[in-house]
């Protein structure tokens, strides 16, 4: 662990707790700083306060009091999820009392190399990719930041030995000042979390910070095919790794005779490898230049691109019977979800669909059922998606009791090379108490049928 005199004596406001304020807390405090951790939850039964107060940390609790800022504080360690109009945290700003994420702590005292990884959508697909391909290199990868350990806490631990794989969303980097990562990985930009940020450039801003204090010596790789993306990186300090599904650009990733190319270097042929849809092969060509520049080796890389099965509930590959595919995309929990899993095949599509009814209609599920062939629904909206369904001109139409009844009831109408996805379009709350529970059911009969 690099040197932490930085923290001594320092006072620290940390606001949030959860699992990051929590082992930020107990990291600072380790430093020897002079802490207070605020966290609105009552006292009450806060199992995380409780641990705090016995390591004599300062806990206050049930509200976010304005006096807090009155002792003269060095900066304010904020959970991601408390936005910035949040009272306590826009006073702070008014009164130019810095505010940080965890983040910015795992950065200033990491010994370990970081490749940072962020996007609005495929962060966790590219982020478990890396982890996967540096498997077997020179250094020991470790999967932190949104999914993993708390970014901090692995930071703390790691070693020259070592290489963090951090997934990170634009409200960690909109609180960091220094962060600067060896490899950075800027996926794509849509229109999400404006609530928090105000605007489509504001969030833009947030993401890009990934790459702000990055310098030649250092690598961000980005989608040249988003031009949101494109535009923000222009003013990147870094060496530029471009990738496209569209293009070939020099230094960078590319598809070229049928195969997957890294600069002059042939990866895998395309044909090979088991992840379907080209969103996905985006989040692999990603995954490829920082694995490769991080020193994975093509065969480690081969190997996992020839059986990755997909993070579980996103598009993820379950297995085969009899010449059937079986895909769990529980996750898809709205159209635009469901819509890019439809993208993902050419084959024909049995499709599993339905859940919680929120008012809206199908409609715009249609253009994407092309491929369809037969679909089972279930759950609340069964009525509204088989009335989608016939308007797009499917035949075979049927309806199960649920998704343990559906996947069965699916198969029984599949004919070999069919694709039989789980995709519902809809949130699970109807009868299942998460989208994964729901994702579980569907693996779990697919078993069944085995």
């Amino acid at each position: 662990m690099k040197d932490t005199t930085f923290f001594k004596d320092k006072k620290i406001l940390i606001v949030g707790l959860a699992k990051s304020g929590f082992a930020g807390a107990k990291l600072l405090h380790s430093f020897g700083a002079h802490l207070t951790v605020n966290d609105k939850s009552p006292r009450e039964g806060n199992v995380e306060a409780e641990k705090l107060e016995k390591l004599g940390i300062e806990v206050v609790c049930g509200d976010h009091p304005l006096t807090l800022l009155d002792s003269q504080l060095d900066f304010i360690v904020k959970n991601p999820g408390i936005p910035y109009q949040n009272p306590l945290i826009d006073e702070a700003v008014k009164r130019n009392i810095p505010i940080y994420t965890e983040v910015e702590i795992a950065g200033m005292i990491s010994d370990a190399s970081i490749i940072a990884i962020t996007g609005s959508n495929g962060k966790t697909t590219t982020t478990t990719l890396v982890g996967d391909m540096l498997k077997n290199s020179d250094k020991t990868p470790i999967v932190a930041g949104n999914i993993g350990t708390v970014f901090s806490e692995v930071a703390a631990e790691s070693t020259e030995k070592d290489i963090l794989v951090a997934e990170l969303s634009s409200f960690q980097l909109m609180g960091t000042e220094r962060f600067k990562p060896q490899i950075a990985v800027f996926l794509n930009l849509f229109e999400a979390h404006l609530d928090y940020h105000g605007s489509l450039d504001e969030y833009g801003k947030a993401k890009a910070k990934i790459t702000e204090n990055q310098d030649c010596s250092d690598y961000i790789i980005y989608n040249a095919d988003d031009e949101r993306v494109s535009y923000l990186m222009k003013s990147s300090k870094a060496k530029h790794i471009p990738f496209s599904v569209k293009e070939k650009y020099e230094g960078g990733v590319y598809v070229e005779d049928g195969a997957l190319h890294f600069q002059d270097q042939k990866v895998i042929d395309l044909s090979e490898i088991v992840l379907p849809g080209k969103h996905n092969l985006s989040n692999i060509m990603a995954a490829v230049a920082a694995s490769l520049l991080a020193g994975a080796t093509l065969e480690q890389i081969r190997q996992v691109l020839t059986s990755f099965p997909g993070v579980k509930h996103r598009l993820q590959y379950v297995g085969e019977l009899n010449g059937r595919r079986f895909y769990n995309d529980s996750k898809a929990t709205n159209i635009l979800a469901t819509n890019a899993a439809l993208s993902a095949f050419e084959q024909p599509v049995i499709l599993l669909a339905g859940g919680l009814d929120r008012g809206n209609s199908f409609d715009d599920l249609l253009p994407s059922l092309k491929n369809v062939k037969a679909i089972v629904t279930f759950g609340q909206t069964a009525d509204k998606l088989a009335e989608t369904a016939k308007q797009a001109g499917i035949e075979t139409i049927k309806r199960a009791d649920n998704v343990e009844d559906a996947v069965p009831l699916a198969y029984r109408l599949s004919s070999e090379d069919d694709v039989i996805l789980l995709s519902p379009a809809c949130a699970s709350w109807d009868q299942y108490k998460t989208f994964e529970q729901r994702g579980d059911m569907f693996i779990n009969s697919v078993h069944k049928l085995k």
